[in-house]
């Protein structure tokens, strides 16, 4: 059987394939289980096989490569434009066939174990987070209603909590106070465990050698670094720093046409969490700036004095990102840059 690409359509338990040989033709359209696909693909010759990059590629990806099958990952998004007409899993898995081949097509590395771990780590923190957030927020909006008040953040709410639950005195009712004090419990819970979490992250970070390089950098702590090699590996998707950053959202969107450039604000696109850690580096950069006089010092303070101070932040951000790129890409340490005497 003359087979040039295969595109497969994932899902949970059931897998489109489609099979196109030479002159674009479908060869092959057929449905799987799990089980099924990978004992079919078991007997056929090493093939080109693309799929979405979602949720189970990866596995699935690895699983197929070990049969000895060129497989490529692609986002979805570029894949999008080679769907005919109506939309169902096996014209998906067709337009997967077709955009597999493209020469010009970008494509997903496919994670290994220890990233996917990485990221699962990094997603739960993310996901604790966002809840003590909520609880603090509950917190104070409760007692708002009773005419007290203290600032944002767990700092202060670990200062000010004690002493309103043990204060008597204060506009609160018993059925309020138990809750309050429930919250309060759910508040410590959810703390330690985003402690537990983070300490993983840092005994990670500091046995592997990508991510002790990258700390090297300003701006880039546990967090970030753990989180930009679970995300792109050695950097190898990209051919340039600028295109990891593009990736990440940290360049202005373009809408230009008759030669005309229109750039509005950042993109937003790529790695949401990722883009947030390096804005989070990028603020503690500009924070501790005042005391760097090498060349990344000077290059922040030209910037500061010309232009506002959250598009300096963002330019910080989109730097770091070519950085953090550069250092993954070529195994070289960070090295600072000095200024030459006029």
């Amino acid at each position: 059987m003359d087979i040039t690409s295969i595109g497969i359509d994932l899902g949970k338990t059931t897998f489109h394939l489609v099979a196109l040989n030479h002159q674009g033709k479908v060869v092959v359209r057929k449905k799987f289980s799990r089980k099924q696909l990978l004992a079919y693909t078991a007997n056929l010759p090493s093939s080109l096989i693309g799929m979405e990059a979602c949720s189970g590629a990866h596995f699935l990806g690895a699983a197929l490569r070990g049969q000895g099958h060129d497989v490529r990952l692609i986002p979805a998004q570029f894949v999008k434009p080679f769907l005919k007409s109506n939309k169902n899993d096996f014209l998906d898995a067709e337009a997967i066939a077709e955009a597999v081949g493209r020469g010009n097509m970008r494509f997903v590395p496919i994670k290994t174990d220890d990233q996917l771990d990485l990221q699962a780590l990094h997603r739960v923190r993310d996901r604790l987070v966002h809840r003590r957030t909520a609880v603090i927020n509950q917190i104070r909006g409760f007692l708002l209603e009773r005419g007290i008040t203290f600032a944002q953040g767990p700092v202060n709410l670990r200062r000010h909590m004690p002493a309103i639950l043990e204060d008597a005195e204060q506009n609160i009712t018993p059925r309020m106070r138990n809750l309050l004090h429930t919250l309060w419990q759910e508040w410590k819970s959810l703390n330690t465990d985003i402690e537990c979490v983070s300490e993983d992250i840092e005994r990670i970070c500091n046995q592997d050698e990508a991510c002790r390089r990258l700390r090297q950098i300003p701006g880039v702590g546990p967090l970030v670094s753990t989180a930009t090699v679970a995300a792109i590996g050695n950097g190898a998707a990209f051919r340039k720093g600028r295109e990891f950053a593009a990736w990440l959202g940290l360049v202005p969107r373009q809408h230009s046409t008759g030669g005309k450039a229109r750039l509005g604000g950042i993109s937003k696109r790529g790695n949401v969490y990722l883009r947030r850690m390096f804005i989070h580096g990028a603020r503690a950069v500009l924070l501790r700036v005042k005391y760097d006089t090498a060349g990344f010092g000077q290059w922040v303070h030209q910037l500061e004095a010309r232009a506002h101070r959250n598009k300096v932040i963002v330019a910080i951000a989109n730097k770091l990102a070519r950085i953090a790129w550069a250092v993954l890409s070529s195994g070289n340490e960070y090295r600072t840059a000095t200024v030459t005497a006029a």
